[in-house]
């Protein structure tokens, strides 16, 4: 095991998810997205489904092709409602205290009733992500997970990856495209240096069948130059190791990008009409009237007879 790699144990309580998928007839459950999304965070040592697969029979095909263990859960009648959800319970505990290498646990439902395993196995210094249906997973179980997936984000493309032209040879645009899916998985994960060595682990996890030379490249770095040339990707080479590193998509992309902004800036200034300005005459100020001379003041009626009075008394 490579020095640094993570390892994940996954945990399918697939009774869930099939409530998540029920009613909808144009959508089944894939688990070759699950995995594809899961490779990106680590290797995967265990794979465990639970279920009464005798109503997911036609699950069975896919799930064993994955290499995912099913275990098999009794009709409900006989063993209770969340039967297979204590054993999913158990294994996992038990796993956390056998197996100290696996640092990571994937929970596959969107069931409150893992929350407190999920704060056990946290307790435990394991780190767990979930994963689940929007309309079926509970709150309490995203909040709880360190990191929780949605099964509709699973293919939601960030940013927009350079464009692999169909008249390359066929092993060459099999490998340019793992190589630009490898790259997209790691932006995700928000590596901030994506170096050559990682690229390639990330690649081979993917498809563990993966060889630059069945590709026609003598090296790993070969393909990496080529990929380049071809606009795919950009590379600088690090000052102090001397090996590449992934800095970017294709140039080809970024002016493709660049020009588009540019025809959409266009666009908008011709369809918003400039506006027309017209010179309003200016009204005269009103003249301000002089001041008028003050008033002399005259004392009030009572007044005046008050003081007639008084000077008739003297």
């Amino acid at each position: 095991m490579a020095e640094g790699e993570h390892t994940l144990a996954v945990f399918i309580d697939f009774e869930n998810l099939a409530l998540g998928f029920k009613g909808k007839k144009d959508k089944r459950f894939e688990i070759r997205k699950v995995l594809e999304r899961l490779v990106e965070k680590g290797k995967i040592i265990v794979k465990k489904a639970y279920a009464d697969w005798a109503d997911y029979s036609e699950y069975k095909k896919p799930l064993h092709e994955a290499a995912i263990e099913l275990i098999e859960i009794p009709k409900r009648a006989m063993t209770g409602k969340n039967s297979a959800d204590i054993r999913l319970c158990v294994d996992s505990i038990d796993l956390c205290y056998s197996k100290e290498h696996i640092g990571t646990f994937v929970i596959v439902s969107g069931d409150s009733d893992f929350s407190p395993l999920v704060s056990k196995l946290k307790e435990n210094g394991k780190r767990v992500i979930g994963l689940g249906m929007k309309e079926s997973s509970s709150n309490l179980l995203v909040n709880n997970c360190d990191e929780f997936i949605y099964y509709e984000d699973l293919e939601r493309p960030i940013g927009t990856p350079p464009r692999i032209e169909q008249d390359l040879p066929e092993k060459k645009r099999e490998a340019f495209q793992l190589l630009v899916d490898s790259v997209v998985a790691l932006v995700r994960e928000n590596k901030e240096v994506l170096w050559s060595s990682m690229v390639k682990e990330t690649m081979k996890r993917k498809k563990p069948s993966f060889n630059e030379s069945y590709h026609g490249y003598r090296t790993f770095s070969d393909l990496l130059e080529d990929a380049e040339k071809e606009g795919i990707i950009q590379l600088r080479t690090d000052a102090r190791s001397g090996t590449y590193v992934i800095v970017g998509f294709g140039k080809e992309q970024k002016k493709d990008t660049a020009e588009e902004l540019k025809e959409s800036k266009e666009r908008k200034e011709r369809k918003t009409p400039k506006p027309r300005w017209r010179s309003r005459p200016r009204k005269p100020k009103p003249k301000t009237p002089p001041p008028t001379p003050d008033a002399p003041d005259v004392p009030n009626a009572p007044e005046t007879e008050i003081l007639n009075a008084a000077g008739e008394s003297l």
